[in-house]
């Protein structure tokens, strides 16, 4: 359901980070109106988009793709840069939910360690990627983007790849989109996901996994996996 919106004229409007955590520890999560738009909406959606760690499925093509290492992968080297890129106008994306007040919820969790991107680099280029929360043995996806080919694709592959090797458990897309239904995302009543969540809160990943250095052969391995498993 949506909440009622509010207005963040202050740095955080009354609404920072820790209330922001504490949104994801309950099931609920932000959204702005547009680009523009100062208000943040909190979203429980009755339906969750949950991809399953243990049935990441990865098509053939993409395996390949992964493998080759078409792009430099790196982590938390340019949040800020991830967030306006994601945020950009794109051909199917004229406006955007990360508004200002989002925007500074992020960058500030990026810096508290609670927020990271996935990153891939083509000649010292930000070509595509993603970045979410973690919160315990939970990861909250929450936008990615691309200028290149599959770059996005690349760095899905390589945060679960990071999250199955450091010990995560849950994977939270927070909408079922046709684009992560080849990925094996599935919709999950809001019940059921939050008490996925409350288990997966109680779990202490290895946070080091995510910038271990792993190569794209590694990626697809991992990322394979049947069970999660920490290193």
């Amino acid at each position: 359901m949506d909440e009622p919106g509010f207005s963040a004229s202050s740095p955080f409007g009354g609404f920072g980070p820790d209330e922001l955590l504490q949104c994801y520890a309950t099931g609920v999560f932000p959204m702005g109106e547009g680009r523009e738009d100062p208000r943040i909406f909190l979203v429980e959606p009755e339906q969750r988009g949950v991809i399953p760690l243990d049935k990441f499925h990865i098509p053939t093509r993409l395996k390949r793709t992964v493998r080759a290492e078409p792009f430099e992968i790196r982590i938390d080297t340019a949040f800020d840069a991830m967030l306006d890129a994601c945020a950009a106008p794109g051909p199917r994306r004229e406006d955007s939910w990360i508004n200002g007040p989002i925007r500074r919820l992020y960058v500030e969790l990026n810096a508290r360690g609670r927020a990271h991107s996935v990153e891939c680099w083509r000649d010292e280029r930000l070509v595509g990627g993603l970045y979410g929360v973690t919160l315990g043995g939970a990861f909250f996806g929450e936008s990615m983007f691309s200028r290149e080919r599959d770059a996005s694709k690349v760095a899905l592959v390589h945060l679960v790849a990071r999250l199955k090797r450091g010990g995560w458990r849950l994977l939270d897309a927070q909408f079922l989109t046709q684009h992560l239904t080849q990925f094996g995302a599935v919709e999950t009543p809001q019940a059921a996901y939050l008490m996925m969540l409350r288990t997966a809160r109680a779990v202490q990943p290895d946070s080091r996994s995510l910038f271990k250095p792993m190569t794209g052969a590694e990626a697809v391995f991992y990322a394979l996996q049947p069970t999660t498993q920490a290193s």
